[in-house]
């Protein structure tokens, strides 16, 4: 398979980082595997790959999003498993807001679950196995949708896109936090050697799991880049769609509105 980008969503669709999988169910299969493998030291991992600025990356996300302090504001944080993000909503509210933490991986939802508890967040949180393609969940029933880190790990985006517009309430936000396209010339070079050098190898030594760290890094270089994702949000009915590149462009926040 080609190592470049792909120019839109449906060219993830079968896509397990570099390599040509038969079907959407294979790679969910397989990429359910990989994050049921991570789980337990999937935040731990971050830290290392990141060097902690997926944390920078979280803050500024949910500073962006700012959620607002009163009662009865919504939202649904998907692929969110762990709470990372859920839990820095919550407290970006003052404790107000309400949140459904959606994940496709029992594994990851555990480690949230324990997490909230230890945090005493759980009265603010519910946590729920679903699939991000067809949420169980009533139209127009949140105020935000966000999604960190897990969009790219979706088959089909695009349903997860309509999905998204159709939960969220009329005035409702989405906020994507993803890893993107690189954007100075001389920190991709960099960036590339960094992650299909070291970070397999990290996976291999901390979470003694080199395929899939391998995976994880492939799947961010097929990802769509910045302007052909917002042209996929656009697609799924949003407006006032924007984005917000973070360290040059590895990371990247995706806004949009259901007006």
């Amino acid at each position: 398979m080609s190592r470049t980008r792909v120019n839109a969503t449906d060219g993830m669709e079968t896509s397990y980082g570099f390599e040509s999988v038969s079907g959407r169910e294979e790679k969910q299969a397989r990429v359910n595997e990989v994050f049921h493998r991570v789980a337990e030291r999937y935040d731990l991992m971050n830290d290392l790959m990141s060097g902690g600025l997926h944390r920078v990356w979280k803050n500024a996300a949910v500073a962006w999003l700012s959620p607002p302090r009163r009662a009865g504001w919504r939202f649904l944080d998907v692929a969110g498993g762990t709470g990372d993000v859920a839990f820095r909503i919550v407290e970006a509210s003052g404790g107000t807001a309400e949140g459904t933490v959606l994940d496709i991986n029992g594994s990851m939802l555990a480690v949230g679950r324990e997490r909230a508890d230890r945090r005493d967040l759980a009265r603010n949180l519910r946590f729920v196995e679903g699939n991000a393609e067809s949420l169980d969940l009533p139209d127009a029933s949140f105020d935000a949708y966000t999604i960190a880190f897990g969009i790219r790990n979706v088959p089909r985006i695009d349903l997860a896109l309509s999905e998204a517009f159709r939960v969220l309430k009329p005035g409702g936000r989405f906020l994507c936090l993803e890893f993107s396209e690189v954007d100075l010339p001389v920190l991709d070079k960099l960036y590339d050697a960094w992650s299909f050098g070291a970070i397999p190898r990290i996976g291999e030594i901390v979470a003694k799991d080199r395929e899939s760290y391998s995976y994880l890094v492939e799947s961010i270089r097929r990802f769509p880049n910045q302007e052909s994702f917002a042209s996929a949000i656009r697609r799924a009915g949003f407006e006032r769609v924007t984005y917000r590149n973070l360290t040059g462009g590895i990371a990247a926040i995706h806004s949009g509105w259901k007006l």
